[in-house]
């Protein structure tokens, strides 16, 4: 069997130029981080005597003989893209709720490759492993996702991450000084109940992108300077306000990324000692991260307890094999 371990991240400025219609034209520019949550993804072989020869455990219970039986989509094309022929049983465990906007497919896709290469005996760096998952998502499965998610979730920490034409990218690491530990204090992780599919959103924006929601872009991407600016050394509120100034703009990309309960749960965050904010991910639902100082958050939350906060702590490491013991 082999496990790896792989965080969610949440992303702070820059998302939508990490998308390839937008930086192999003008450049992106991201600042994100991961989080002390994780997809668990296991892998065993299975013997012969099984009368199936995959098994696949997600919120489904797959046992089918051929891998393109296989309904889940992702595990189906990994499984072809690596040609795996031993009989295999994958199982998915994740901290947090699918669809919600903390880059969850793209943490599964990380997770799920590095396993599958370790079965393959082919050791590549975690750097390496972000491009075949963005290549495999973009062009193999031929979704509309961003390329920040994939190298969040390899590489793990606190990352100011620049794309460049040609698919390029490179990656800053932040350290973990006192000010990013305050932020980190700072903030607060609230889940609206909105399950949604990211390339849905996306799909409604960004072919836009690079035509009428240009401006929106570039204003988005400056923010992500301007917060990095703010974390080595100015006003950490101004990073709660950057987020609010961020979030003002990210809603005027599609009219399918904000709703009414999400607007007024924003609002109610605000009204109640938030400075600012966001929805993670593409928008349409999932977790909302507000910044909110912690003399204000038991009012918060005692008014409403049908809010669900969950605790957060920025994390370091990325994705990783946790145990190995493979024998066929």
């Amino acid at each position: 069997m082999i496990i790896t371990k792989t965080p969610y991240r949440i992303s702070f400025f820059g998302g939508g130029s990490d998308y390839p219609q937008w930086y192999n034209k003008y450049n992106g520019l991201v600042l994100s981080t991961t989080i002390d949550k994780h997809i668990y993804i296991s892998c065993r072989f299975l013997p012969s005597f099984f009368k199936h020869k995959y098994r696949i455990v997600w919120s489904k219970i797959e046992n089918v003989k051929k891998i393109n039986q296989i309904k889940h989509k992702a595990v189906r094309g990994l499984l072809n893209h690596y040609k795996i022929k031993n009989g295999l049983e994958i199982h998915y465990d994740g901290d947090l709720p699918a669809r919600s906007g903390m880059g969850s497919s793209s943490t599964f896709t990380v997770g799920l490759t590095k396993a599958l290469l370790e079965i393959k005996k082919h050791k590549l760096s975690s750097l390496n492993i972000a491009k075949k998952a963005i290549d495999f998502e973009q062009n193999i499965m031929g979704e509309a996702v961003g390329s920040q998610d994939q190298i969040a979730a390899s590489l793990g920490g606190f990352n100011k991450i620049s794309f460049k034409k040609n698919n390029k990218f490179t990656v800053s690491k932040i350290k973990k000084t006192k000010r990013v530990k305050k932020l980190e204090n700072n903030l607060i992780l609230i889940y609206s109940g909105i399950q949604r599919t990211a390339q849905y959103i996306a799909s409604s924006y960004i072919q836009k992108l690079t035509r009428s929601k240009k401006k929106y872009i570039e204003k988005i991407v400056k923010f992500v300077d301007d917060g990095f600016d703010i974390i080595n050394g100015g006003d950490l509120d101004d990073f709660g306000r950057l987020l609010h100034e961020s979030w003002l703009l990210k809603k005027k990309l599609s009219s399918n990324i904000t709703n009414k309960k999400i607007n007024n749960l924003y609002n109610y965050a605000i009204e109640n000692g938030a400075l600012g904010g966001k929805l993670l991910g593409a928008g349409g639902g999932g977790f909302l991260l507000m910044y909110m100082k912690k003399k204000y958050r038991k009012k918060f939350f005692n008014n409403n307890k049908n809010i669900v906060n969950v605790p957060l702590k920025f994390s370091d490491k990325g994705s990783e094999v946790i145990f190995k013991n493979f024998e066929k």
